[in-house]
């Protein structure tokens, strides 16, 4: 039902800056770079994840939820939720299979590889970051498959930074990287087209009844 008179017709519904609001965010959003967290243990964790995804122009998380399953908070998520895709797996197989066929290369995010160090991450390549448990970090299910390895420069004594801190650092840097380069990172004319109908219909009250309307004058 995606035709344009339609989206013309529920847009009409929003005022001016709501719309100019959508169009300046969408042109920001990408689906080049990728965010995947691994059974996280803390609701606010994921949360804050979600709500960095959303900041930084992150379109999906994927939330593994093999042992831990919680709901997003929305407080601390702060509305982010409605803007940002998320799609859950039962097992990290699933997920790590769909993001494979997807086209992303598989980046484990973790204080102990020598791999790769942030400053030197190559953005051409569609990526997806795993973040793993509070505790024991990323499964070895996620490690064996990852591509490549990716850590956070640090030199105090501590190891390892609570992971919706590590995913804002990665995700700003990464991303600021990614806008300066010639990449076709933004998405496609379908995507844009499908987030419109996608935030019309959570933001317009009564959306149902304005669909109906339309469908009975057409």
């Amino acid at each position: 039902m995606n035709d344009i008179r339609l989206l013309e017709f529920l847009e009409s519904h929003l005022t001016e800056n709501r719309k100019l609001r959508f169009d300046h965010v969408l042109s920001q959003r990408t689906k080049h770079f990728t965010v995947a967290t691994e059974d996280v243990y803390q609701l606010h964790n994921t949360s804050a994840v979600m709500r960095s995804c959303d900041v930084f122009g992150i379109q999906e998380l994927h939330v593994i939820e093999e042992q831990n399953v919680k709901r997003i908070d929305r407080e601390i998520a702060m509305g982010a939720q409605k803007w940002v895709d998320l799609k859950r797996y039962n097992s990290a197989s699933d997920c790590l299979k769909s993001l494979k066929e997807g086209g992303y290369q598989i980046v484990a995010t973790t204080p102990h590889e020598e791999d790769r160090v942030l400053a030197d991450f190559d953005v051409t390549k569609k990526s997806c970051f795993f973040f793993g448990r509070e505790t024991e970090g990323l499964s070895n299910a996620v490690m064996e498959q990852a591509d490549s390895f990716l850590k956070i420069p640090m030199v105090g004594f501590t190891e390892s930074l609570n992971i919706s801190v590590s995913a804002a650092i990665i995700l700003q840097h990464v991303t600021t990287k990614l806008k300066a380069s010639t990449i076709p990172w933004q998405l496609s004319e379908a995507e844009l087209l499908e987030k419109r109908f996608d935030w019309c219909k959570k933001t317009i009250k009564s959306y149902d009844q304005i669909l109906e309307r339309y469908k009975s004058w057409k």
